[in-house]
C-alpha cells in the first residue's frame, strides 16, 4: 500500500476512481522508446486541458483492452533507478520545467514505478517531440496524448488557460491550515484506503495530498481542502450548503418542511441523501397475466443521487454564488437548482436523452477527484446518461435538465412514477376532505389526473367525485379520456366504477 500516493494503488490499477484516460501503462523501460512517450504523457497530464487534474504513468504494468495486465512484469532494481533518473532529468527539458512525483511501489512481489503528474500551476508545458528538436504542447484527448497544435481549437483553448488554476485548486488567503480537520483528512484516507494514513506527520500528510499551498514563509489551505475536510466551508463560501424544501399539495404551494445540509461537502452529501432516500417509497404491484410481483419506486435511488452528486460537483462555490444548492420536493416532481449553469461547451440539445456530451473542461478538478475516489460521482460524462437509464428502467417519466441563456443556474428535474403521483395525490384529497376542503381536494386529484390520464386510480377518483358532485356528464368524460390513453386492460375496471355509479342513482 502506497504511503506517497493519495490513492489506493490497486484502485489506481483498477481504474477506480480514476478515469482510464488519465492513466497510462507501459509494460518495460526504455529510455529510447518508453521515455520519450512517458515525457510526453507527463507533459499532456501537467497541462491538464480538461481540468481533470493530471493523470498517471504507471511503468511495469502492460495493458490489454484497456486494462492492467495483472500480476505485472515489474521492473529490475536497476530498471527502476535508470528509470526515475532519466524521468527527474528529462522532466527539467519541459518548458516550463516541471517535476512530477515518483512513487516506486510492490505489486504481487514485483517493483512498477508510478508516475503521478498533477495538473500543473504554470501550464501549459512544452515537450520534445520525436525526432524534431521542437518543442510541442501536448495534451490528452481521451486515451491519447496528442499535439495540441494538430488539433483544430485545441492549442486556443489550451494557452487561455495559462495561470488560470481552476477555483477548487486556489489558495484560500483569509483561511489557516488549522481551519483544516486532521480528523476528517484521515477519515477519507481510511475510506478510499490509501497508506497516506499510516503517516504520522499531518503537515506532510497535507502536502502529499495538495490540500495547502506555500505562500511567502508560511502555508495555506487550498479552497477544495476547506470544502471538504473543514467544520463550516460557510464560513468562507456562501455557497457551500444544501437547502431542502418540501412544498404542501395544496393550491397555495404552501412550504411543509425544510432543511438544511452543512459541514464538509462529503457529509451534506451523505445526510441530504439519506434524507431524501427514507422519503423514496418502494411499491410492489402484481401482474394478472405472471406470476412474478413488479416493483416501482417514487424515484429511483441512483438517479436520486446522481443527480445531487452532480449538482453539489459542477457547481460554482465562489464569491460570485452565494446561493445554496436547492432541492425542491413537490407532489409529483423533485428539482435539483445549482448555480451558475454549466460550462461553455454545453448547450441544451446536450442534455436529451440520447445525446452525446462533449468533454468539455470540467469547472472543479478537485472536487471531482475527491468524489470519484470514494465512489460518490460517476467517471467523466457517464452522469447523465446514469440518470435516464435508472428513470426509464423505473418506469418513470423522462427526466428535464434546464438552464437559462445566461448560464446563471442549472435545473434537473425528476418526475415521480406515475403511480406514485396518483397515490400521493389521494393521500393528499383524503387529508383536505378530512379538513373540510372538498373543493380543493377535487382540484388535487383533477390536477394529478391532468399530468397523468392513464392512471386508473385517479379515473376512478375523478369519476367518483364526479358522480357525487351530480356532474354526470363531466365523469363520463373521464371515462373517454381514460380510454384514449390507458392499457386495454385497465379500461374494464374504470368502466365498472361509472356503471355502478349510474345504477346507485337510478
Amino acid at each position: 500500500m502506497s504511503t506517497i500516493l493519495p490513492i489506493n494503488l490497486d484502485d489506481l490499477l483498477r481504474c477506480r476512481g480514476v478515469e482510464s484516460e488519465r492513466v497510462e501503462f507501459k509494460a518495460s523501460w526504455s529510455p529510447e522508446r518508453t521515455g520519450p512517450q512517458a515525457l510526453r504523457t507527463i507533459c499532456a497530464f501537467a497541462n491538464d486541458y480538461h481540468n481533470l487534474n493530471g493523470g498517471y504513468v504507471i511503468i511495469g504494468v502492460g495493458e490489454q483492452d484497456g486494462r492492467a495486465v495483472l500480476p505485472p512484469a515489474g521492473l529490475s532494481a536497476t530498471e527502476l533507478e535508470a528509470a526515475q533518473q532519466w524521468i527527474r532529468g528529462n522532466c527539467n527539458r519541459l518548458d516550463p520545467s516541471y517535476q512530477p512525483i515518483l512513487s516506486p511501489e510492490t505489486v504481487d512481489d514485483r517493483i512498477i514505478l508510478v508516475v503521478w503528474a498533477p495538473a500543473s500551476e504554470t501550464r501549459p508545458h512544452r515537450a520534445p517531440a520525436t525526432g524534431d528538436r521542437q518543442s510541442r504542447f501536448w495534451v490528452r484527448l481521451g486515451a491519447e496524448t496528442v499535439d495540441a497544435e494538430q488539433r483544430g481549437g485545441v492549442l486556443p483553448g489550451l494557452v487561455q488557460q495559462t495561470a488560470r488554476v481552476p477555483w477548487d485548486d486556489r489558495r484560500a488567503p483569509d483561511a489557516q491550515v488549522e481551519d483544516l480537520r486532521e480528523a476528517k483528512v484521515r477519515e477519507h484516507l481510511r475510506d478510499i484506503r490509501s497508506g497516506l494514513l499510516d503517516q504520522p506527520d499531518e503537515r506532510d500528510v497535507y502536502r502529499r495530498m495538495r490540500l495547502v499551498v506555500r505562500v511567502n514563509d508560511h502555508e495555506v489551505p487550498r479552497n477544495a481542502g476547506l470544502l471538504f475536510f473543514s467544520t463550516a466551508p460557510t464560513q468562507w463560501f456562501r455557497g457551500a450548503k444544501i437547502e431542502v424544501v418540501q412544498f404542501a399539495a395544496d393550491r397555495a404551494g404552501d412550504v411543509q418542511e425544510e432543511r438544511t445540509f452543512e459541514g464538509g461537502l462529503v457529509d451534506q452529501l451523505r445526510d441530504c441523501l439519506n434524507y431524501l432516500e427514507n422519503l423514496s417509497t418502494f411499491h410492489l404491484q402484481k401482474q394478472r397475466d405472471r406470476s412474478q410481483v413488479r416493483g416501482w419506486v417514487s424515484y429511483p435511488l441512483p438517479a436520486l443521487r446522481e443527480t445531487l452528486v452532480n449538482a453539489v460537483y459542477h457547481r460554482g462555490y465562489d464569491v460570485d454564488q452565494p446561493e445554496p444548492t436547492k432541492v425542491y420536493l413537490h407532489p409529483g416532481r423533485i428539482e435539483v437548482i445549482s448555480y451558475p449553469g454549466p460550462v461553455p461547451g454545453i448547450e441544451p440539445h446536450h442534455m436529451a436523452p440520447d445525446a452525446a456530451v462533449p468533454p468539455a473542461p470540467a469547472r472543479n478538478r478537485r472536487i471531482g477527484e475527491f468524489l470519484k475516489e470514494l465512489g460518490l460521482a460517476e467517471g467523466r460524462l457517464s452522469g447523465l446518461p446514469k440518470v435516464f437509464h435508472a428513470m426509464e428502467a423505473n418506469g418513470s417519466p423522462v427526466p428535464r435538465f434546464d438552464f437559462d441563456e445566461q448560464r446563471t443556474w442549472f435545473q434537473a428535474t425528476l418526475p415521480a412514477h406515475p403511480e406514485y403521483g396518483a397515490l400521493s395525490a389521494l393521500r393528499d384529497a383524503a387529508h383536505l376532505r378530512a379538513l373540510g376542503e372538498p373543493a380543493e381536494a377535487l382540484r388535487r386529484i383533477e390536477s394529478a389526473w391532468a399530468s397523468n390520464p392513464a392512471s386508473a386510480v385517479l379515473a376512478s377518483e375523478m369519476i367518483r367525485a364526479y358522480a357525487e358532485a351530480g356532474k354526470m356528464d363531466q365523469a363520463e368524460g373521464v371515462l373517454e379520456t381514460f380510454e384514449a390513453q390507458a392499457a386495454e386492460n385497465a379500461v374494464a375496471h374504470v368502466a365498472n366504477t361509472l356503471e355502478k355509479l349510474r345504477a346507485s342513482r337510478r
